[in-house]
């Protein structure tokens, strides 16, 4: 069983920065990517950012320029930096890790999501 588990959320003013963490543990083959998704009021959940084991990473045009991911592969840790919020920046956040089973097959872990609030 593979656990992933967020923190780091809250409430922030428009121009303020937060740092999310999420770290997964358990019975991991081996992880092809982490990521971060959010779910903003009445939206879809849409990706945010997401790293490679590799190192390749990609942003959202929206947050391109403000958010940094990041990743300690040692720790199965993967971490995303935001820094000039904005209200519409206002979402659940999940972190999301794409794992590569023993069969090869794929295979989807998700947070339980973490409530990140930008206020004007």
């Amino acid at each position: 069983q593979v656990q992933v588990v967020e923190s780091g959320g809250g409430l922030v003013q428009a121009g303020g920065s937060l740092r999310l963490s999420c770290a997964a543990s358990g019975s991991i083959f081996s992880i092809k990517a982490m990521g971060w998704y959010r779910q903003g009021p009445g939206k879809q959940r849409e990706l945010v950012a997401d790293i490679a084991s590799g190192g390749s990473s990609n942003y959202a045009d929206s947050v391109k320029g403000r958010f940094t991911i990041s990743r300690n592969n040692a720790k199965n840790t993967v971490y995303l930096q935001m820094n000039s919020l904005k209200p519409e920046d206002t979402a659940v956040y999940y972190c999301n890790l794409d794992e590569t089973t023993g069969w090869g097959m794929p295979r989807d872990h998700w947070g339980q999501g973490t409530q990140v609030t930008v206020s004007s």
